[in-house]
């Protein structure tokens, strides 16, 4: 039997390479008779763009940059391709990893840094520009990158602002003569793992902007910053960024640099697999092993195990899908890609608890996986 090992990471505990070797871990303790292949996912989530970089042998490229909230740090994007296309990693420069809990604050973080990452790539003399737009701590519709590539914000008196969300407050008109024009002669494409719109109830201050430190108060500022963001869009550029699928990710980014810089919005996890040749590993597999941290309807959304699991089936290969959480009801939607869906946990337990525990659960999981395997084949015979 051949295995695929295909995991998302499990979110604020475990890299998707390290739930992959955590499987394999747990597989290898069992009676099974196998051989395996990991093939740890990304679907536009914080860590795609590494996995990107090292599935293809690319080269990391250092630079400084802000983070969200202006201070100088050390960070990086990738060169693939023969160094035409650059990758980079949003949260990188702008990342919720980058700050303290204390200081998460959406309506003084900027995406300013991943614009400086995007400069640097065009200094490289890159043709195409792959940004993976998970794990950001900024709802500033990308208003921080146009500003690190040349374009300006005013106010109604034509004064320069800094473009924090709480100071677009005050914007009247964005001045672009600036803006650095080798970016319109480069492919830009977003990954991204959600198909939230830019505003609305489910849009990026309502959904996104409480898990960035957004108080009631402050999405209630962020919304009205975004709305104006957009209708200036329509007006100068004449894209209607409130209706596109995908426009409130990363507090929309995606938006943003679809109405702006003529971005590629494309579904992370389709893009990753094409991009690394996930279907060559997928056809010498009899098995595939996936999963994330949590597995449920909304993973039919473009989710990084449904990605997984869709193509598993076209190839009539069965799944398997691991989550810490997965629902307690039978669902048909769930069952059509998922022929087992397990979850890791082994005693009720505390948030804090069941995720410093995740890697122990995943090899037992896997270990058990293994050895109902082998117990099929026993008695089989």
């Amino acid at each position: 039997m051949h295995i695929l090992i295909a995991p998302n990471a499990f979110k604020n505990c475990l890299s998707a390479t390290e739930v992959a070797e955590a499987i394999y871990e747990g597989l290898k303790q069992s009676s099974l008779s196998f051989t395996a292949e990991c093939f740890p996912i990304g679907d536009g989530g914080d860590g795609t763009g590494s996995l990107i970089i090292q599935k293809l042998k690319g080269k990391t490229v250092s630079c400084e940059v802000k983070d969200p909230l202006g201070r100088k740090i050390t960070s990086s994007f990738g060169l693939i391709d023969e160094e035409r296309t650059a990758v980079i990693e949003m949260a990188d420069a702008s990342g919720l990893r980058l700050l303290s809990a204390n200081e998460l604050n959406p309506l003084k973080a900027s995406s300013y840094g991943t614009g400086e990452l995007m400069k640097a790539a065009l200094d490289s003399g890159v043709k195409k520009i792959i940004l993976c737009i998970g794990g950001s701590a900024t709802v500033d519709g990308g208003c921080g990158i146009l500003n690190a590539l040349g374009a300006k914000f005013l106010n109604e008196r034509g004064k320069e602002i800094m473009p924090s969300p709480e100071n677009l407050l005050e914007l009247a008109s964005i001045d672009t003569a600036g803006l650095d024009k080798r970016i319109y002669d480069c492919e830009l494409i977003i990954l991204s793992d959600v198909q939230n719109k830019l505003l609305g109830k489910d849009g990026a201050a309502t959904v996104f902007g409480p898990q960035k430190g957004a108080s009631e108060n402050d999405v209630a500022k962020l919304e009205m910053m975004l709305e104006k963001f957009a209708s200036i869009t329509l007006k100068q550029q004449g894209k209607d960024i409130t209706s596109i699928p995908s426009g409130g990710a990363a507090g929309g980014v995606a938006a943003g640099l679809f109405g702006w810089l003529n971005a590629k919005l494309v579904n992370g996890i389709n893009y990753f697999l094409d991009l690394t040749d996930f279907n060559s590993s997928l056809q010498k597999a009899n098995l595939v092993i996936t999963g994330e941290g949590s597995i449920d309807v909304q993973t039919l959304n473009g989710k990084g195990p449904f990605g997984v699991a869709e193509r598993a089936k076209q190839k009539e290969i069965p799944v398997i899908g691991i989550a810490g959480k997965v629902p307690l009801e039978k669902n048909e939607g769930l069952q059509q890609y998922f022929d087992v869906l397990l979850p890791v946990g082994n005693q009720p337990s505390d948030l804090a608890t069941a995720l410093k525990t995740s890697k122990q659960n995943i090899i037992r999981t896997a270990r058990e996986i293994g050895t109902l395997l082998s117990l099929k084949n026993y008695l089989g015979k």
